[in-house]
C-alpha cells in the first residue's frame, strides 16, 4: 500500500499516518520530520564530522539540506520545489520498501504531485490512493495555536494555511483527474477518521 496524506496544518496528518503504518505495518516518510532532522544536524560540529566520515554522509546531506530550508520553515513559507523532490526522491530511493509506505507532508504542489509519479514510475512502483482530510480553516487555526510549540505563532500558522488553500486545491484536481483521491472528513475524531480511511481502502 502506498499512500499521501494530504491536509493542512492541524488537519492531523501525521496522527493518521501513524495509525495507517501500524495498521499496514509500512513506513511513514514525513517530511515535516525530516526538515526538522535536517535543521538540527545542521551545526558546525556535525557538519565537520560529517565531511571527515563517509559513514555519516547521510547527515551531511540532510545538514545541507537544512540550512537552505530554515529560512523557509521558520516564516511557514514552502520550501522550493526542487528542494523537496531531491528530498522525497533520496528517501524512497534509500527506502527501497516494496511493501509500501505512507508520505505525510508531501506533495505539497501539484509539480511536486506530478514529479512524485514520474519518480515512482522510475523506481517502478505506483501510487494507490491521496487521502484528503478535509477540516474546516477555523479548526485548523485553533488546533495549531493549541499545539504550544514556539514555532507556532499565530501569522506563521495563518501563512502556512494560506499556502494550503493556495497550492492544495491544484493538487486535489490533480489527483482527482487520475481517480486516486479519497477524501475524508477530518473533523471528527482520531478513530472515527482512521476507521473511515481503512473501510473506504479496503472497498477500492
Amino acid at each position: 500500500m502506498r499512500l499521501v496524506i494530504l491536509g493542512g496544518s492541524g488537519s492531523g496528518k501525521s496522527t493518521q499516518a501513524e495509525k495507517l503504518c501500524r495498521y499496514f505495518e509500512i513506513p511513514k516518510i514525513s517530511t515535516g520530520e525530516i526538515l526538522r532532522e535536517a535543521i538540527s544536524v545542521d551545526s558546525p560540529s556535525l557538519r565537520e564530522d560529517a565531511l571527515q566520515s563517509s559513514v555519516n554522509n547521510h547527515m551531511h546531506n540532510l545538514g545541507e539540506l537544512g540550512r537552505y530550508a530554515q529560512p523557509y520553515v521558520e516564516t511557514g513559507e514552502l520550501v522550493p520545489d526542487e528542494m523537496m523532490i531531491e528530498l522525497i526522491r533520496m528517501q524512497l530511493t534509500k527506502l527501497n520498501s516494496q511493501s509500501g509506505w505512507i508520505l505525510e507532508g508531501y506533495p505539497r504542489t501539484a509539480f511536486q504531485a506530478e514529479e512524485l509519479d514520474f519518480l515512482l514510475e522510475y523506481l517502478g512502483q505506483k501510487l494507490n490512493w491521496a487521502i484528503y482530510l478535509q477540516v474546516p480553516e477555523a479548526i485548523m487555526v485553533n488546533r495549531c495555536l493549541g499545539r504550544s510549540l514556539k514555532d507556532e505563532q499565530s501569522e506563521i500558522v495563518q501563512r502556512r494555511i494560506e499556502l494550503f488553500y493556495d497550492r492544495t486545491i491544484p493538487i486535489l484536481e490533480y489527483y482527482d483527474r487520475r481517480r486516486r483521491l479519497l477524501t475524508i472528513n477530518g473533523d471528527q475524531s482520531r478513530e472515527l477518521v482512521h476507521q473511515q480511511i481503512v473501510n473506504l481502502l479496503a472497498v477500492h
